[in-house]
């Protein structure tokens, strides 16, 4: 099977769109959400009506800390981020912040884990920023792929058996190989606030059969999706750092 797996959308409708028709284009069966639906972004309705539908039909989606921040006040954040949180929970209403509130923190389906900062305590919100952070997650699953987002930066984590681990950025549309043997720890760019320079969405595609694992990078309207955070509002540094990447 092959899943298409995202993560951070953050109220980006123009990148979500975009993205959903690649990885369809691309053959995508199953879709997995790895939280952080809202935030940021000026489509929080849309995104998460999205995503209630794919549920629907059938998708895995998981919390993250800016779903977490809309039904609580003790989630704290930087300024402009409390500021669009502020604003979204103005924006949805009772089944979509239900639908957030009720997700779940981490989903096993057989050897994979889904979640959206790291296995070890997914409710503290660590980021993957090192090996060493990769390891303690990586030690606290036995799962042979872990998957999460929140760093808003891809890389790729492995811990053999004498717990050696290795990591790299993996190049676009480059499949690689998850080796049985070792233990992986797939950190998703995001969707719709990428943070690496490139400010295409992210998201990754893998193929459960061939355990093979593809970065992909997808072009979207920034300019629609920056004017419309503009538009309501919210900091301009939310709109300004979409076409930067950061």
């Amino acid at each position: 099977m092959l899943l298409a797996v995202f993560s951070d959308i953050h109220g980006n409708r123009q990148a979500f769109e975009a993205c959903l028709k690649v990885a369809r284009a691309k053959g995508a069966e199953q879709f997995v959400l790895l939280g952080d639906f809202v935030g940021y972004g000026a489509d929080p309705e849309w995104v998460v009506d999205t995503a209630m539908k794919l549920v629907e039909e059938g998708a895995i989606a998981v919390r993250g800390n800016h779903d977490e921040a809309v039904g609580t006040t003790t989630e704290t954040m930087n300024a402009e981020a409390q500021i669009a949180i502020e604003w979204t929970r103005g924006r949805l209403d009772v089944a979509q912040r239900r639908f957030l509130a009720e997700l779940p923190m981490a989903v096993h389906e057989q050897e994979r884990l889904y979640v959206h900062s790291e296995a070890s305590q997914p409710a503290r919100w660590t980021y993957i920023r090192s090996t060493a952070d990769a390891a303690k997650s990586l030690i606290s699953t036995p799962s042979h792929v872990t998957f999460c987002g929140h760093v808003h930066r891809p890389a790729l984590y492995s811990m053999s058996v004498t717990a050696k681990m290795t990591s790299f950025v993996p190049k676009t549309d480059v499949p690689v190989q998850l080796l049985r043997g070792r233990q992986w720890l797939a950190v998703l760019g995001s969707v719709g606030q990428p943070r690496d320079g490139d400010p295409s969405a992210a998201f990754v595609l893998f193929d459960t059969i061939s355990c093979q694992i593809t970065y992909c990078r997808v072009p979207y309207d920034i300019a629609s999706a920056a004017n419309k955070i503009r538009e309501n509002g919210l900091p301009p540094w939310l709109a300004d750092r979409l076409s930067q990447g950061r």
